[in-house]
């Protein structure tokens, strides 16, 4: 008998959850309370890089738990240092301040615009963002989101925006011209809430350039997109650019919190001690899992992996799939893949959990497909098994 989870009266009613509760996990595979085994192509929404019980990521955590787990910033945390060199290392930027989740890094990269802005005399910064964007749902980082579903309900909401559509470098260029204001311009490499939309390596360097001219801070939110998640460290390098502002969360602590801004010689003196700051912001158990994840990822060869399996996965997609009427696009990089439907296609989500396969619809007729980055391709190929025929039927109902 599925498990259904009861009205609670002490829960807000904030998630529209499906009716199972997980126990526990092996790998790419997860189990609900009934015994019965899932194949888990969701990741907790692009978040456990490395899986389930992963035989070396679960004993440092232990390690680190029965040592430390939480200390505060009014102490150095060596690990800190050790993760920041490895993200700098990685990204080739310099700086990095450590939060606990995504919002919190974007609500983060919107304070330091702001204050570069007013540190030039800019008394009311402005900040361009684009349209299907998801920053998160703090009052600032609804406001940069581009979905009235997000920030409806909760005005007056935070000013300063100018927002745009993807990938049409003209049209930025027109709705900042004449604006001394625009301090900044601050997009998802691809967007993961608004429907898997990438952006084009061409329109990245374009934005690059134009930034540079301009003097604005090229600010690129990783964090659903970032950590190897495409086959390589961060989606803008597909590209061939560095940003001045690199929000991350999600896949860098494997399903422990952790949340970063990594910034480059631009940004990242803005702020000096007072004008930003965290409780729980890269305490010592935060820190092991990133320093743990990173290590990992490179002794494995994950990113490799994600790159190599996620190409498999896509084209197996699009040769069962890809030509079929009612199915407009199937789009994204390594292991970030939306296959985007003519219909609302909200219901498939709970299909697809009735056949044992995890995944999610977002943006109304998106398929996300966000698996581990550990998957194999028999894994790969598991996935299309129970999801194209769920499709192919959808599509002739």
């Amino acid at each position: 008998m599925a498990f259904v989870e009861a009205a609670s009266p002490h829960l807000m009613n904030t998630y529209g959850r499906l009716p199972i509760a997980l126990t526990h996990g092996d790998g790419v595979h997860v189990w609900d309370v009934n015994g019965r085994r899932y194949l888990d192509a969701f990741s907790g929404i692009a978040v456990s890089t490395l899986g389930h019980n992963h035989p070396k990521l679960v004993p440092a955590l232990q390690d680190q738990v029965a040592k430390m787990i939480h200390s505060s910033n009014y102490y150095h945390v060596p690990n800190q240092e050790v993760l920041a060199a490895k993200l700098v290392e990685l990204s080739g930027m310099t700086n990095v301040f450590f939060c606990s989740t995504g919002l919190e890094a974007n609500e983060c990269a919107i304070k330091l615009a702001r204050k570069y802005g007013v540190d030039r005399g800019i008394e009311r910064p402005e900040i361009v963002v684009y349209e299907k964007a998801f920053h998160g749902r703090s009052m600032a980082t609804m406001a940069a989101t581009g979905n009235a579903k997000v920030y409806s309900g909760f005005g007056p909401l935070v000013e300063g925006f100018v927002r745009v559509p993807l990938n049409d470098i003209e049209a930025l260029k027109k709705a900042t011209e004449g604006n001394p204001n625009v301090v900044a311009v601050f997009f998802e490499a691809i967007q993961g809430e608004g429907g898997i939309n990438p952006m084009r390596n061409e329109y990245l360097r374009q934005v690059r350039a134009l930034c540079d001219k301009r003097d604005w801070l090229m600010m690129i939110d990783e964090v659903q997109c970032g950590m190897g998640r495409t086959g390589k460290w961060f989606a803008h390098q597909w590209a061939g650019i560095v940003p001045d502002v690199m929000p991350l969360a999600k896949g860098l602590g494997s399903g422990v919190p952790v949340g970063a801004v990594v910034a480059g010689p631009k940004a990242a003196g803005i702020f000096q001690p007072g004008n930003h700051g965290s409780t729980f912001g890269g305490n010592p158990l935060a820190m092991r899992a990133g320093v743990e994840t990173i290590r990992i990822m490179e002794e494995d060869g994950v990113v490799e992996n994600a790159a190599r399996v996620g190409t498999y996965l896509k084209d197996a997609l699009v040769r069962e799939l890809g030509e079929l009427p009612g199915v407009t696009e199937i789009r994204g990089q390594g292991m970030m893949i939306g296959i985007e439907l003519a219909k609302s296609c909200g219901v498939l989500t709970q299909r697809a959990l009735d056949a044992g396969l995890l995944t999610n619809v977002t943006a109304g007729n998106v398929i996300r497909i966000v698996p581990a980055l550990i998957m194999t391709q028999a894994q790969a190929d598991e996935v299309v098994a129970i999801l194209a025929p769920l499709v192919k039927t959808f599509l002739k109902e």
